[in-house]
């Protein structure tokens, strides 16, 4: 399944690109363990790293700052590398508010979020891929260092189908129960499935447009074959077929059998000590929160804020890092930290703010001592993780100068432009000034980007442009993922 790299690109390596190239490949020939891209904006550093990749052959995860820039770079590589898997791994929260308290007006904030469906299903395709593929990239954010399920047990669970294995029709279903699926013989949609007498219809989490269709005679598979789920035309049939759960965090049975024991051998001991120090309240609390989560996973295997009890359902000893993407990736893998002097400071500050919060909810009671585990990487154990990495940057900040073992300087521009001159304005005609300025260039069909202090004053200001007939949007952190992309997007084409 897997391909070669191989760059479809219309442009060759120019400006300082050729020898940036070299001198990176050199730098991992050697076993370099760090080096830095010194670039300046606008000279192709995205395209000198894919063609590293290329001639490396190695697979890569490339890390972003921000979910904008990290959709930037994943159109860029997809259009780099359209036979090989480019996927695209972020939060797949639109909106998340963690579970906290406040012990000074004793106020509890319940979790809350919302999940974005097409991001969840772009993530198990991430992890997918880095299973079945040696020619994969993936680019995505900080999300990459918080916990993840583990992956020998997510693997545990995968189910393969070859054609002619002899499986009951009730057996099968089973274990797409054991999936987390869910039958729906109204509706098919992403990790649900349906029945129609000896068939077997099922959309895969992970799936962006193809179902599956498992045709059964006599307890033994007879076809098997993906499937369009709006049309229902064969798209083509195949020998074999493996299914992945719906969740990362999806645990063999037996497993989570043997994690519900850990987990009550816990309580009787947090109990214990939180009643002898004549903490009833909070004893209280604690029995009661998490006798219902073991109730929830007795009987659906699942429970609401069950990563809090990732310790023993990847059975890692206490303090030990958690499983993350990085446990995901092949041991050849390049990193590739993209605007490095603002991903790298982002790492070390991660762990730290999440467990100022966490060390509360435990001391009152409402999670167990074990739910500490449950966090991001610490930055040493990112270092410990990473293998050879790139930091990419035009401004490298003291860590990258520390560790890095050799630089490459890539300062000329392929195209030859040069940075533009600068012209500062008084401020007190500038929203005048400013139509005046976006009148002009979009006349000449180009387009107008400007930045202002506060949402507030981007819709404001937004209001004021549409009014004077100006095609205008704003962009800000409140607008989610998906919709902040397709604004890029059409900024570019200039809708």
């Amino acid at each position: 399944m897997s391909e070669k790299f191989e760059i479809h690109s219309h442009f060759k390596p120019a400006g300082h690109q050729p020898q940036a190239i070299e001198g990176l490949l050199e730098g991992l020939d050697d076993g370099l363990r760090a080096q830095t891209l010194l670039g300046v904006t606008g000279s192709g550093k995205t395209f000198t790293i894919a063609n590293v990749i290329e001639r490396s052959q190695r697979p890569a995860l490339v890390m972003a700052p921000n979910k904008t820039l990290a959709a930037q770079l994943y159109g860029e590589f997809k259009e780099f590398f359209p036979n090989n898997a480019v996927e695209y791994f972020v939060s797949y929260y639109d909106y998340y508010q963690p579970e906290a308290y406040v012990p000074a007006s004793d106020l509890f904030i319940e979790k809350d979020s919302s999940i974005n469906d097409h991001i969840e299903q772009m993530r198990l395709s991430a992890t997918k891929a880095l299973m079945e593929r040696s020619d994969v990239i993936v680019v995505a954010t900080v999300s990459a260092i918080y916990g993840l399920g583990d992956p020998s047990a997510y693997l545990k669970m995968v189910v393969h189908l070859d054609r002619g294995d002899k499986i009951e029709q009730r057996t099968l279903l089973k274990r797409l129960a054991e999936l987390q699926y869910t039958r729906n013989d109204m509706e098919l949609k992403r990790a649900t499935y349906r029945v129609r007498g000896d068939v077997i219809d099922i959309y895969p989490a992970e799936s962006e447009r193809n179902a599956i269709r498992i045709q059964l005679f006599d307890d033994e598979i007879e076809k098997l074959s993906y499937f369009d789920p709006l049309t229902g035309a064969v798209v083509k049939e195949v020998p074999r077929l493996t299914v992945f759960p719906k969740s990362h965090y999806v645990t063999p049975r037996d497993t989570l059998l043997n994690a519900l024991d850990h987990i009550k051998v816990e309580l009787k001991d947090r109990l214990g000590f939180l009643n002898a120090n004549n903490r009833l309240v909070e004893a209280q609390r604690l029995e009661q929160r998490t006798k219902f989560d073991l109730e929830m996973i007795q009987e659906l295997g699942y429970c609401n804020g069950i990563e809090n009890y990732s310790r023993y359902l990847s059975g890692r000893p206490a303090g030990a890092p958690p499983p993350t993407l990085y446990d995901y990736l092949p041991n050849n893998a390049i990193i590739v930290s993209d605007e490095s002097h603002v991903s790298i400071p982002q790492l070390g500050a991660m762990f730290k703010g999440d467990r100022s919060r966490k060390e509360t909810l435990v001391e009152y009671g409402f999670r167990l001592p074990s739910a500490l585990d449950n966090r991001p990487l610490k930055f040493e154990e990112w270092e410990d993780l990473t293998p050879q990495i790139i930091f990419v940057s035009a401004t490298p900040g003291k860590y990258e100068e520390a560790n890095e073992g050799a630089r490459v300087e890539q300062v000329v521009r392929p195209t030859g432009l040069l940075d533009p001159v600068l012209e500062v304005r008084p401020a007190t005609t500038q929203v005048d000034d400013l139509l005046s300025e976006v009148t002009r260039v979009t006349a000449d069909g180009e387009r107008v980007l400007v930045t202002v202090l506060t949402k507030r004053m981007a819709e404001d200001l937004t209001d004021y442009l549409a009014e004077h007939g100006v095609r205008v949007r704003y962009l800000h952190s409140d607008i989610d993922t998906v919709e902040r992309s397709e604004i890029l997007r059409d900024l570019r084409l200039g809708k």
